[in-house]
């Protein structure tokens, strides 16, 4: 069963495209060389971000944008603030998944994506890049967040859990709250003998990359499955579209349990993941923690900046369900006016400016100071 394509499920969507057209129109004017398409901020009319003083901005035009719903409220904040310092520019952002977006980008129907993983080496040899003018892209990490494990059991805010218990929980092999795995780890815990009831992503999902990139790295023997995007039929569970889905058939159903970004876990129970000898609550800084702990990946071009996440680091301190989700854009744009827009956007994201308005509107964890010294230069690259 999919659920969350009720009106309900997709009002996070909706706040944040106001006037969806097709796909078809869209890829029809991008390809056409139309600036002005399809897809609607609902960021334009909310409350922005003050303005930087100075001239006024002589940037003009449409930006089309989408992918990852993860950065949904991030995106809203960075639309607001850079439409409000950039009167007469609009930026839509179509939050359909971290898959759509990357597919969407590829097809030339967008400028620029979100995803929640870098598009992998062999995915860029194999092209194409329609917007782009030469096979080069530029992808840098843009929003570091927690994906935070949500349940729904009365009288239960939260549990601790290791990786095995976890992976063995979403692989169906354990089937009740009160299971012999989960009460020894919270022996306080008022745990039901009631159905655990899982639900994963419907959709292609960075968010579900990096939930299972976490367990295949941390629970190898019980999470057969790999690092995927697209959650394994065979295992069964409820499904659900986007973020959205998810959070609200964990809040309709007692019993569910479900991964979702941690700025929509407000209202729900969490869960704590063994690091070590520790239990470890998700936060911004426990994000940040282990992207700094983690190294770039190698094989890439100077502006292709991917992190290698150290999924199964025991340092104190560190939160390792996390995403680190991009911004993806072409090194060089075969339409000048979506280089300069790009350009531009890009910029006021990574920037301190930037990362602040999105800690302050999604809970997300800021890029370090070391890690803006890499993606400036990328970005600056944009053409």
């Amino acid at each position: 069963m999919v659920v969350g394509q009720s009106p309900t499920t997709n009002s996070h969507q909706k706040r944040i495209r106001t006037d969806v057209k097709t796909s078809a129109t869209i890829k029809a004017a991008a390809l056409g060389g139309i600036a002005l398409l399809a897809l609607t901020s609902c960021a334009a009319n909310e409350a922005a971000a003050p303005a930087e003083e100075g001239a006024a901005s002589s940037l003009t035009g449409t930006l089309v944008g989408g992918g990852a719903s993860s950065q949904g409220s991030a995106q809203e904040a960075w639309i607001a603030g850079f439409q409000t310092a950039n009167a007469d520019v609009t930026v839509n952002y179509d939050p359909a998944g971290s898959g759509a977006g990357r597919d969407t980008f590829q097809q030339g129907a967008s400028a620029f994506a979100g995803s929640d993983r870098a598009f992998k080496v062999d995915e860029i040899a194999a092209g194409p890049f329609e917007a782009c003018a030469t096979p080069d892209i530029v992808e840098v990490p843009a929003y570091i967040s927690p994906i935070a494990i949500i349940f729904n059991l009365e009288g239960v805010d939260s549990l601790d859990l290791d990786a095995d218990t976890v992976a063995k929980i979403f692989a169906g092999q354990i089937t009740k709250w009160n299971d012999p795995a989960i009460t020894a780890l919270n022996p306080d815990a008022k745990l039901p003998d009631a159905a655990i009831s899982p639900v994963h992503r419907s959709d292609k999902s960075g968010t579900t990359g990096n939930f299972t990139d976490y367990l295949a790295a941390a629970a190898p023997s019980s999470w057969t499955a790999g690092s995927v995007e697209e959650w394994p039929t065979e295992l069964g569970g409820e499904a659900a579209q986007g973020t959205s889905g998810v959070v609200e058939a964990v809040t309709n159903g007692v019993g569910m349990i479900g991964y979702a970004d941690a700025s929509r876990a407000e209202g729900l129970g969490t869960v704590a993941i063994k690091v070590g000898d520790k239990f470890v609550s998700y936060s911004p800084e426990a994000a940040a923690a282990i992207v700094d702990a983690s190294e770039l990946e190698g094989d890439r071009t100077e502006h292709d900046i991917a992190i290698k996440l150290d999924r199964t680091s025991t340092e104190d301190g560190v939160y390792p369900i996390v995403l680190v989700s991009y911004l993806i854009g072409c090194e060089k744009y075969a339409d000048a006016a979506n280089a300069e827009l790009v350009k531009a956007y890009f910029s006021y994201i990574v920037s301190e400016e930037g990362q602040q308005v999105a800690a302050d509107a999604a809970g997300s964890a800021p890029i370090s100071a070391d890690l803006r010294t890499k993606i400036e230069p990328a970005i600056a690259s944009i053409s």
